[in-house]
């Protein structure tokens, strides 16, 4: 079973493509100074940077919640740039998936309420096999009646994970997924996004601070003062160390 899902007969090679994105902030902040990147279909990619490098910005207006100055932004084959809301809103719902730090679960919900729940948001027909296996796979099987304050941490981002994928969306965007997770717990939770890349065909986008996460990717793209500043192919957390040492002098 493959996780995307694309109408198209020839769909375009990067689930996310951006060009010429440049987004400045009130006050003339510019977080983005014309980026082009593209994050290919059954990839993953860690995005890192120093502090205000423009991860969270470049992350933020990939996915389409926050809109850049100028620029053009393809997601799933869709210019996300030209669209008002709510089809904005609708396409984002259909096509992206997102896991971050926090988790952001509800606590009021069963595990297997909050894996649906955006399928139920965007008022589609929740795919109820699917989200079982998506349980399975990330280890929660039997567990699907247990509140999110029932489980550790690393089992609430095992939950976000499969809510995440529950709607087998054309990207998912990682926003310092193991951020708040102990080591141990979070090299299997990177070790399952890893699994979902090479298994089902997922497309991820990871930002975060850890060398040792971004070795998990196929690809790292450095940021630096708002502009791409390289990239590294199937990166060591040794080199991608020594290439934030040198963004960072």
């Amino acid at each position: 079973m493959v996780l995307v899902r694309d109408s198209q007969d020839a769909p375009p090679r990067d689930a996310v493509e951006l060009t010429e994105v440049t987004k400045v902030h009130p006050g003339g902040v510019r977080a983005l100074d014309g980026v082009t990147v593209g994050f290919g279909r059954g990839s993953f990619t860690a995005v890192m940077g120093p502090s205000g490098s423009g991860k969270s910005t470049l992350l933020h207006c990939a996915a389409g919640l926050d809109r850049p100055t100028s620029g053009r932004i393809v997601l799933a084959g869709q210019d996300i740039g030209a669209l008002r809301e709510p089809k904005l809103t609708s396409v984002r719902r259909a096509h992206v998936g997102f896991v971050f730090q926090s988790f952001n679960l509800v606590d009021a919900l069963s595990v297997w309420d909050n894996v649906l729940l955006p399928q139920q948001f965007a008022g589609t027909k929740p795919d109820r096999a699917w989200a079982k296996e998506l349980l399975a796979r990330v280890g929660l099987a039997g567990r699907e009646k247990a509140r999110p304050g029932e489980l550790s941490g690393g089992q609430q981002q095992r939950v976000a994970l499969a809510r995440a994928l529950a709607g087998r969306p054309a990207v998912v965007f990682g926003d310092e997924p193991t951020g708040a997770l102990d080591l141990s717990t979070g090299r299997e939770v990177l070790a399952l996004l890893r699994r979902f890349v090479d298994e089902l065909g997922a497309t991820m986008v990871m930002v975060t601070h850890d060398p040792a996460a971004a070795a998990w990717a196929d690809r790292v793209v450095f940021l630096a003062d708002g502009r791409i500043a390289g990239e590294l192919h199937s990166p060591s957390a040794d080199k991608v160390s020594a290439r934030m040492m040198e963004l960072t002098r």
